[in-house]
């Protein structure tokens, strides 16, 4: 008869009934587990250290060390573009539309509301190029990146539009 409530021992095992599981894997007492439970239980309890790492942030970059050749990289447009197209398409109809005779020493003035810019057309001659009527001129640029000289040149299309053939800062 068992004392205070202990477990009745049972066979050569010396422990209580709960525990004699573990008295031997080739004993009876160890019904409850299974031969296939125990290994599903190994390979369990054997690959959970493959997850042990864990996940970081770090693996998660994408690996930019890999750069193919065939594709370049676009360059991002100059800030400066855009102002001087649009002075260039200023000074342009500034050129077109003056009266060659009346361009004196004080020349022709311009500005560019939408830049900021502003200068003066010192000097334009017309000539007859290749059939077309072209303007040659020079004139000065005053912006927020400072004062230059250019010298450039506008020619009256088949289509009865002055184009821009050359626009360029002189050194």
């Amino acid at each position: 008869m068992p004392l205070f409530g202990a477990v009745e021992l049972t066979g050569d095992c010396p422990l209580a009934r709960p525990a004699q599981a573990f008295c031997g894997w080739g004993r009876a007492g160890f019904r409850w587990f299974s031969r296939r439970e125990a290994a599903c239980l190994l390979a369990v309890l054997a690959l959970s250290g493959c997850g042990a790492r864990g996940f970081s942030i770090e693996d998660a970059v994408p690996d930019r060390s890999i750069v193919t050749g065939s594709v370049s990289r676009p360059q991002p447009p100059a800030a400066n573009d855009a102002v001087r197209t649009s002075d260039e398409t200023t000074i342009g109809n500034a050129v077109s539309s003056a009266i060659v005779d009346e361009v004196g020493e004080s020349g022709v003035g311009w500005a560019n509301a939408a830049t900021g810019s502003r200068g003066a057309i010192s000097s334009i001659l017309e000539t007859k190029d290749r059939g077309y009527l072209c303007r040659r001129f020079t004139t000065s640029r005053e912006s927020f990146d400072g004062v230059s000289l250019y010298s450039g040149e506008t020619c009256l299309s088949p289509a009865k539009t002055w184009v821009m053939t050359s626009f360029s800062q002189i050194d």
